[in-house]
């Protein structure tokens, strides 16, 4: 049982809540404290000290002091003037993960966001009814205002609920179900929509995917490396350790192991070949500079996972400071980084298909006897050259960029929305290249037979073998792609 507030969440636990394989509570001690803080919130509310967000307006009217009567409607229009997204809607786990991440942050008890508000979204959760987000309209600044206000307007009754594949309007959701919204009170609305979660959210899924990604990079990477019958040696410890980066000393390592016990391997260990291509004796290298770019984005996703991102954040009874803790800088620069991260991993399994059609080292051209009258394997690697000139234009950092906004009081903003976004185009990319590189590998491994490779790869081998034959003469290969690219997203590819 994970106990929101007080528990830290991980990559791995935040991913089971969201799957219902790990249960989360609110226990006595984080209510004691969302209660103690929602305590100081109505003292400040009720006082004559302006305090930001409490008893004042927002953005450019921080400087107009709202009456006590006043308070609770401003919270509801807040949530209905900031419901401004555009685009299709985020995937239902996206948002789920969104509501698992801000209750986990107004648990800590600096909010000042009442446990009945928690409960609700708790309830939400529960039941799976998904609020419907938009995927376009935050800035990364003063939080994800947008994707928040659509996230929790059904708490007031307003927008729409996924139930199931299905949208539908939550005013009738609730009424089928006899509940009635609530009323928001001081500092909620504020506190729901202020924060980080959206872009929070997009790491997280982007992180789990990226983790088997990279897994898979080293498993089509070493396949290609013995239909190629490349060298070992790039691969040996005792060169990684005199420049230990830890992405290539892991990505060595693996390596080795996948190359362990491979007849293969053997038959040409001293073919006196000098050199190999940079995208098969550089894999360590490369593979592992994302690997160090993926273990940065994952230690600061769990920072931010565990850390009070609204504002004002309440310290004390005298104190409730205007900050900046819902900038999203922080992770949309690191977001941008594991982006290019992700981008290169399709990059040089791109040239390793190139490398594989080119005819070398006993390898027909085109990795089909008959060529001239077939094309081969020819055309595919034109699919991988679109997708990877495709994440290449998807590179470009939005951290870099700022347009002000709220009439200038909102300067500067992270824009780390669109970084979540397209981290996540990138990878869903990368599995289309990944799964085209292991119908090159598979094919080229073919023409080392009869010799046996390592245990993993034969598994792998008779996995693709299974759903895809081989090439002899040219066929439609549209379907065999597909169903290579499914087993990827299935993550069905032995990786460990």
């Amino acid at each position: 049982m994970f106990k929101y507030g007080i528990d830290k969440l991980t990559l791995e636990k935040v991913i089971q809540l969201a799957n219902g394989e790990l249960q989360g509570q609110l226990t006595s001690d984080a209510v004691s404290k969302i209660n103690k803080c929602r305590a100081l919130v109505e003292d400040m509310a009720n006082g004559d000290k302006a305090v930001y967000g409490i008893n004042t307006g927002f953005g450019p009217l921080c400087d107009t002091q709202i009456s006590p009567e006043d308070t609770n409607q401003l919270q509801q229009n807040l949530l209905i003037s900031h419901a401004v997204g555009v685009g299709q809607p985020i995937d239902p786990f996206i948002s789920k993960l969104m509501m698992i991440c801000k209750v986990h942050a107004l648990s800590i008890g600096h909010s000042g966001v009442r446990k009945e508000v928690i409960d609700r979204i708790l309830f939400f959760i529960e039941k799976d009814w998904i609020p419907v987000v938009p995927e376009q309209g935050s800035v990364g600044a003063s939080g994800d205002l947008a994707p928040l206000s659509h996230l929790f307007l059904p708490l007031i009754g307003e927008g729409n609920f996924w139930i199931g594949q299905e949208i539908k309007s939550v005013s009738d959701v609730l009424k089928e179900n006899e509940i009635s919204p609530l009323a928001l009170k001081a500092k909620e609305g504020l506190g729901l929509i202020n924060g980080t979660q959206f872009i929070l959210a997009h790491a997280i899924v982007g992180l789990h995917k990226m983790s088997y990604l990279l897994d898979l990079a080293d498993i089509s990477g070493t396949m290609s490396l013995e239909g190629y019958q490349g060298s070992s040696s790039p691969f040996k410890a005792e060169l990684h350790k005199l420049r230990p980066y830890d992405g290539s000393i892991l990505v060595a390592s693996r390596i080795r192991s996948l190359l362990d016990g491979s007849e293969n391997l053997e038959s040409h260990a001293n073919c006196g070949r000098v050199q190999d291509p940079y995208s098969l004796r550089c894999m360590p290298q490369v593979h592992g500079a994302s690997r160090n770019a993926y273990m940065h984005l994952k230690e600061l996703a769990e920072i931010e996972m565990n850390s009070v991102t609204d504002n004002p954040i309440v310290i004390s009874k005298n104190e409730a400071i205007s900050g900046g803790n819902f900038h999203g800088q922080p992770l949309a620069m690191a977001l941008d980084y594991a982006t290019i991260a992700a981008a290169e991993l399709g990059n040089i399994s791109d040239r390793r298909c190139y490398l594989l059609l080119e005819g070398h080292h006993g390898l027909p051209r085109l990795l089909v006897t008959s060529g001239g009258l077939n094309s081969g394997l020819m055309i595919p690697q034109y699919t991988t050259a679109a997708l990877v000139t495709e994440n290449k234009s998807l590179c470009f950092p939005p951290s870099a960029d700022s347009v002000p906004t709220s009439m200038g009081q909102e300067d500067h903003v992270s824009m780390g929305s669109i970084s979540g976004r397209k981290f996540n185009q990138v990878l869903n990319n990368l599995e289309k290249i990944l799964a085209i590189e292991l119908l090159y590998a598979a094919q080229a491994m073919e023409f080392r037979r009869p010799l046996k490779f390592s245990t993993l790869l034969e598994k792998n081998f008779d996995l693709i073998r299974e759903h895809v034959a081989k090439l002899e003469d040219d066929r439609y290969l549209n379907p065999d792609i597909q169903v290579l690219i499914q087993l990827v997203r299935d993550k069905k590819i032995f990786v460990a």
